[in-house]
């Protein structure tokens, strides 16, 4: 660490610290890509292929194409592990990374060196750079971020790349590949729903544009909706789509899946689909995956038990705080949609009855109000008037021996409005739904046609605050432990509640 001029220590810039400038550089507001803009120029990805002189090594890259709204990461991982195990030179390429943008390409399930990454980053930099021009500009972020694994891979000479959608499908960086051996769509749902589209089916056709003429596909079982659109698509491109079902436990032997939750096994059943498809085109497997309904090989069985992926239903303890009866241990997830965020709280309200079943948090049902605020009048520390959570570790363990799961947790906050809303938003709710009801019968006229004049706008404001509110309350019920069994949003209701605000602010 250096001194400036004014004697405080000046941050050493290394090289890595430049190349990350460099990136930060790249980007920019999203944008819906679509037909009226061209795919927000999607076109442009092939110029920059031929500026790196890549567009004939993807031609021959034996690529594994992975599209979904929940799960598609996880499959990739999957995939990835299965084929390392069977002895392929593989490469995964997904998105987002958590603390290092290198955790985005791995190389035989490892996160590329630093070495090698600032070698290849600056080869695909410099060249864009030299290249581009006001008509062909630098790629964006997440697009220099995709070309830059295809020179990876191509460089490494894997055997395999698997390579995970950023967002979308059609006009994502990745679907600049042309030939994929096969591809797969995980389990589709509700987000980004400002780019993709409001309904599943819009939002399964843009999956779905992954899709490549003749090129086989598998997907998970789908709601109806997003069914019908993947399988229209599926035949307009003459794609052999299959639904490969969700992995029976009993073919692992005794063993668990390397990524935890029982989600993981739809997951883990389209990667080994994937990867029997890939095993069986590459000329290396003759039989078909159909028939592997008894048992699975050694190789897949390892895969699918080692496989790793941070932020995915992750244990991870403290090591230094840890004893043999206590300790601080951090229940990890990255789910970040209403379905994704069930899925969190179930998994972290098994593991917690698995891990300690007379630790789990005993909550009231929402009909016993009184018992709701003696449960959470035992979780302030009466002593000193502060609330629970913001007492030391050691202390909580004092004044709620029995309830471990909450002692471990430090980053807790809930107010008791928390709580109190939470037990009580059903009737809260009806009262505000009322309320909508007499303003739009009885309303003036000039209100009356004033709310349907935005109600398009009202309704799609109040679908993302809605799905901003459930997430918000999940995650709350997630880090408390109470699991989803016992509190129950109404999203209707939190609509009608969100819809009278904006009326009635409206009126005023």
């Amino acid at each position: 660490m250096a001194e400036g001029g004014s004697g405080s220590p000046k941050r050493t810039v290394t090289p890595y610290d430049e190349a990350m400038d460099a990136l930060s550089s790249l980007i920019t507001k999203r944008s819906r890509a679509d037909k009226s803009n061209k795919g927000d120029r999607f076109d442009l990805l092939f110029d920059y292929l031929k500026m790196l002189n890549l567009d004939q090594a993807i031609s021959e890259m034996k690529i594994i194409h992975v599209a979904g709204t929940k799960g598609k990461g996880s499959t990739c991982t999957f995939t990835e592990s299965i084929l390392r195990n069977c002895g392929f030179h593989t490469g995964l390429f997904t998105s987002p990374h958590l603390i290092d943008v290198r955790e985005r390409f791995r190389l035989d399930g490892e996160d590329i060196c630093e070495e090698k990454f600032l070698a290849y980053f600056w080869w695909c930099y410099d060249r864009l750079k030299e290249k581009t021009t006001e008509d062909i500009p630098m790629p964006t972020y997440f697009r220099f971020l995709a070309l830059l694994a295809f020179k990876i891979f191509a460089a490494e000479q894997v055997d395999v790349a698997i390579l995970e959608v950023g967002l979308g499908g059609t006009f994502d960086a990745t679907n600049v590949v042309q030939t994929p051996v096969v591809c797969g769509i995980s389990s589709l749902g509700y987000d980004h729903m400002e780019i993709l589209g409001n309904t599943l089916g819009e939002i399964a056709g843009e999956k779905a544009g992954i899709f490549k003429h003749g090129v086989p596909a598998f997907t998970v079982p789908q709601p109806d909706e997003a069914m019908c659109v993947l399988e229209e698509k599926a035949s307009k491109r003459d794609v052999p789509l299959q639904v490969a079902q969700p992995l029976d436990s009993n073919l692992l032997n005794g063993l668990k899946l390397g990524l935890e939750g029982e989600h993981q096994y739809v997951n883990a059943g389209l990667a080994i689909a994937l990867s029997f498809k890939w095993l069986q085109r590459t000329g290396h497997l003759e039989i078909s995956y159909l028939e592997q309904t008894s048992s699975l090989p050694e190789q897949f069985i390892k895969g699918l038990t080692t496989a790793c992926l941070q932020g995915r239903a992750q244990i991870v303890p403290d090591r230094y705080i840890n004893t043999e009866s206590n300790g601080l241990v951090f229940y990890l997830d990255g789910a970040h949609s209403p379905e994704s965020m069930e899925v969190c709280a179930r998994w972290f309200s098994l593991t917690i009855k698995d891990d300690n079943e007379q630790n789990t948090l005993n909550c009231p049902s929402q009909n016993n109000y009184q018992s709701m605020h003696e449960c959470v009048d035992k979780y302030h520390d009466r002593r000193s008037g502060k609330n629970f959570m913001q007492v030391s570790t050691s202390r909580r363990r004092y004044l709620c021996p029995m309830y471990q799961c909450i002692t471990r947790l430090d980053l807790m906050r809930y107010p008791q409005q928390i709580l109190t809303l939470i037990c009580c938003g059903n009737s809260l709710c009806k009262d505000y739904g009322k309320t909508l009801f007499r303003v739009i019968k009885e309303g003036r006229p000039m209100i009356q046609m004033l709310f349907l004049k935005k109600l398009k706008m009202i309704q799609d404001l109040v679908l993302g605050l809605v799905q901003t509110v459930q997430s918000f309350l999940l995650y709350l019920w997630l880090l408390n432990g109470l699991g989803t069994a016992s509190i129950r949003i109404d999203l209707l209701a939190f609509r009608s509640l969100l819809l009278a605000h904006y009326i009635l602010w409206v009126m005023c």
